[in-house]
Parts: C-alpha cells; sequence; structure tokens
C-alpha cells in the first residue's frame, strides 16, 4: 500500500491549519489517515509547525512519499537532512557520530536563522506601528492648527464687524451732527437779513425866515 505523507485541512473558513498525516495515497484529502505526524499552522509569521521528529523519519525510512508542502516542511525542520545523513552512515561514508555533529551544526545554524527572522519581523513590526502613531500624530496636529486658524480667524471677522460697527456709529453721529448744523445755518441768515430799527428822528420846526407883513395902517 503506498503510503503519502500530506496536509488535512481543518480549522475555519479563511483561517484554516493542516495536519500532518500519513494516508493511503488513494484517500480522499480530509478521509481517513494511518497516524497523524503533526500540525501545520500558515496563519502567521513565521508558520508555526509541530512534528514529531522521530516518527516522521521512520515513515520517510519506510519509503513514504511526502507531497511537494510536506516535503518543504521536512525539509525546514531537518527530517530529510537527518535522512541523508543516515544514508551516509549506512554507505559508510562517516559515522553516526560525525552524522550526529553535522545535524547538530545545521541545527544550531537553522535556528539562528530563525530566530533572526521572528526579530527582523518583530523590529519590522515595531516601526510599522512607530511609524502609524507618528503619522497620526501629524493628522492631529494637523487638524489641531486648522481648528486653531480657523478659531483666529473667527475672531478676527467678529473684531472686524464689531469695529464697522463703531465706525458706522461714529458716521451716523458726525453725518446727524451735521444736518442739525446746516438746518440752523437759515436761521442765522434770516436773523441778519432783517435790518436794524434806525430810531425815527424827531421833527425840529425851524424858524421861519419869513418876515411878518407889516400891518396896515
Amino acid at each position: 500500500m503506498p503510503a503519502k505523507i500530506r496536509l488535512q485541512r481543518q480549522g475555519r473558513k479563511f483561517q484554516a491549519i493542516y495536519s500532518i498525516v500519513v494516508a493511503d495515497s488513494r484517500a480522499p484529502r480530509d478521509g481517513k489517515f494511518i497516524e497523524e505526524l503533526g500540525q501545520y499552522n500558515p496563519n502567521i509569521n513565521p508558520a508555526t509547525i509541530v512534528l514529531d521528529f522521530n516518527k516522521a523519519l521512520v515513515w520517510l525510512q519506510n519509503g513514504a512519499q511526502p507531497t511537494d508542502t510536506c516535503r518543504a516542511i521536512l525539509s525546514y525542520k531537518g527530517v530529510l537532512y537527518k535522512k541523508h545523513l543516515l544514508d551516509g552512515v549506512k554507505k559508510g561514508a562517516f559515522d553516526e557520530a560525525e552524522a550526529e555533529k553535522r545535524f547538530q551544526a545545521w541545527m544550531t545554524e537553522k535556528e539562528q536563522k530563525v530566530q533572526g527572522k521572528k526579530d527582523r519581523l518583530k523590529l519590522s513590526k515595531e516601526q510599522l506601528d512607530q511609524s502609524r502613531m507618528e503619522g497620526e500624530s501629524k493628522i492631529k496636529e494637523a487638524r489641531a492648527a486648522e481648528i486653531a486658524k480657523k478659531r483666529s480667524d473667527l475672531v478676527k471677522k467678529e473684531a472686524a464687524a464689531a469695529s464697522g460697527e463703531e465706525v458706522v456709529e461714529e458716521v451716523a453721529t458726525e453725518a446727524t451732527e451735521g444736518t442739525e448744523a446746516v438746518a440752523e445755518e437759515p436761521a442765522v441768515e434770516e436773523v441778519a437779513k432783517v435790518p436794524a430799527e434806525e430810531p425815527e428822528a424827531e421833527a425840529v420846526e425851524e424858524p421861519s425866515t419869513e418876515e411878518p407883513e407889516a400891518e396896515a395902517a
């Protein structure tokens, strides 16, 4: 019976997780399986992989064929490399101690790479959060400046309107005073036109220059 190491879908829509199983190659994807080897969750970065290393290695040595995705997972976890080293031991290329030494060196380097990736992702996330906060702060400052400008313009308009009302009142007052002054001027002129009455001269009787006629004798 040909056995395959493959993924079996679980989880909900858009949040799928996968079980790593050994199943008959003729069975449906989500059908019965022979043995479960672990789980794979691609919804986070980096993806989390839980794998029974020894069981997966035994199945590979027994001839189970992984699918492309499972092959990548097994390579990532070092199962394929361990199988390669054990094959070298069987062929006499080196002993088990050397194989274990090489495998541990590979695992150390792999863990450093994974940790480096996690650190970069964390730093990128922190930088992204900081950049987003700075952007939000700039937007708030711009809005506050705009509101302050609008308030300042409104105060200036109100002050200008109040000043205009005072000017209008002053002009109206001056116009009223000017009208009253103009109304008073004709009366003054009429008074000026009336001539002053001259006192009547008293009649003075002048002595007659004519001599009285002599009475007839």
